[in-house]
């Protein structure tokens, strides 16, 4: 996505910060990265957690979000993962997922979305990690694309551009 935005799209500001294990934490990095950001101009995208953090910031700024095999309830998802841990991506970085994160991610929860053709979700039913079914059912009235079959990582990401790309109302820069 930041090689697409960068070589199709630069006059698009791209932000993707590497977000801290403590949801507390990474609230606070994405509200302060996205304070001067305009919500009616502004889209966020998250995969898996970073959904269910999409999904947060996108009903308390009012902006438009992607949400990539979103991760639903993270807090009872996560709670038997409590200690050292290593990243979905690399494997080789570790890091602490401590007991405190579990009530952190408790209060970013929200409820009913006031906008929710606000949000595009796209859900593999193969997922090996998430519930498609618990996906959709969160997302009743957003845009959804249900996948047969497919897989956590999306390996077939790119076939959904033109759609993710047509819903954020982006265009190429001329």
């Amino acid at each position: 996505m930041a090689s697409l935005i960068a070589s199709q799209f630069p006059h698009i500001s791209w932000w993707c910060p590497q977000l801290p294990p403590s949801p507390k934490a990474a609230a606070a990095l994405i509200l302060k990265g996205t304070a001067n950001w305009p919500a009616e101009r502004m889209a966020v995208i998250g995969s898996s957690l970073g959904g269910f953090y999409a999904t947060w910031l996108a009903a308390r700024r009012g902006c438009k979000a992607v949400l990539l095999n979103p991760a639903i309830d993270p807090a009872r998802d996560l709670a038997k993962y409590i200690g050292e841990q290593s990243a979905w991506h690399d494997p080789a970085e570790r890091f602490y997922f401590a007991p405190e994160f579990v009530d952190e991610l408790r209060a970013l929860e929200v409820g009913a979305l006031s906008h929710p053709q606000r949000i595009w979700a796209l859900i593999a039913k193969g997922d090996e990690v998430l519930d498609w079914r618990e996906m959709t059912a969160r997302y009743p009235d957003s845009h959804q694309v249900v996948m047969e079959g497919g897989d956590h990582a999306i390996s077939d990401f790119d076939d959904h551009l033109p759609q993710l790309l047509n819903f954020l109302d982006l265009q190429p820069a001329p």
